[in-house]
């Protein structure tokens, strides 16, 4: 009887350690999202570690009471399992569409990681929790930069365009892009209200772009030109510097 009582129950500093474990590794998972600006970032992961470590634990010995009970069938199995398919809620949120172009995907992978490894901490699986926690880290920011060098050329840019709506637009951003050899794949025109007493479009473009140099070059000659108002690429901003060309806002 001792031994299934002690399996059941936890002390109060090991449940400390924890959560304040689950506080650590969410939060170290977050950093990285925060630090490159991304929908759910530092306290998001660090609130969905804790409080799928804190369910895990009020799983497995929240309940040690009825455990001896004749008619109770305790399930530490349970509770995690809502866990699992319930954070998909949050996950959702982080993705956003920008016209062809969506974004989040990733943030939503991690935070629902993250709710992994809070169950893992919650349950005293600590081993996969520090080492899942640690290829998380390698897949956010290793296999990142090296997954954009292998794609640096097969992926298309995805580039809008807002200009005043005049005559022969189309023609001088296209020209633009030509000379410096980068292929349009697909463009749309969206009229927009009227900005002031000015009519303006958005260009919607899909580039095949080789060399990232000569996109710059591109986007130099195109951002001169005095009907264009405002320029994004891969759904972030773009600016020019007149010493240094365009600059991408990260």
């Amino acid at each position: 009887m001792m031994g299934t009582a002690s399996l059941w129950t936890i002390s109060h500093g090991e449940l400390l350690l924890r959560m304040v474990l689950a506080v650590v590794l969410g939060g170290v998972v977050g950093m990285e999202r925060e630090w490159h600006n991304h929908a759910a970032g530092f306290r998001t992961h660090i609130l969905v570690c804790l409080g799928s470590a804190t369910i895990m634990l009020l799983s497995i010995y929240g309940f040690s009471e009825f455990v001896n009970e004749t008619n109770v069938r305790v399930d530490p199995a349970r509770l995690a399992a809502q866990v699992i398919s319930g954070i998909g809620f949050l996950g959702a949120g982080a993705i956003l569409r920008n016209g062809s172009v969506i974004s989040g995907l990733t943030t939503a992978a991690s935070v629902w990681v993250v709710a992994a490894i809070g169950l893992c901490v919650g349950a005293g699986f600590l081993y996969a929790a520090f080492f899942a926690t640690m290829l998380v880290l390698i897949s956010l920011l290793v296999l990142n930069k090296w997954e954009k060098y292998l794609m640096r050329n097969r992926r298309n840019h995805e580039l809008t365009i807002k200009t005043l709506d005049q005559p022969g637009v189309l023609g001088k951003i296209a020209s633009a892009f030509g000379e410096q050899g980068i292929q349009i794949v697909n463009v749309k025109m969206i009229p927009e209200s009227e900005d002031g007493n000015k009519a303006t479009m958005r260009l919607c473009f899909s580039l095949k772009v080789n060399h990232p140099s000569k996109f710059v070059s591109a986007m130099e000659q195109i951002n001169t030109l005095d009907f264009v108002l405002y320029t994004e690429s891969d759904g972030k901003p773009m600016i020019v510097t007149h010493s240094a060309g365009v600059e991408q806002v990260h």
